[in-house]
């Protein structure tokens, strides 16, 4: 990745856009359809490339069985 590009990933269960090289541009967001649509919007507008990085699983049980 290279300055300017727009990358998108999970972040302790928040998606985080992060502009690669301007960090106070990076946003963050409840859901990860919302941080791809406005990461590629922002990737465009600034003339970049868009990546998003897959969830890292946790191995925490959210809905444990009684």
């Amino acid at each position: 990745m290279t300055n300017g590009d727009v990358e998108t990933m999970d972040k302790d269960g928040q998606w985080v856009n992060r502009v690669i090289g301007e960090p106070e541009r990076s946003e963050s967001y409840s859901s990860k359809e919302e941080a791809i649509e406005e990461g590629q919007a922002l990737a465009d507008q600034l003339g970049t490339t868009h990546t998003v990085r897959p969830a890292v699983a946790m191995g925490d049980i959210t809905d444990p069985q009684e």
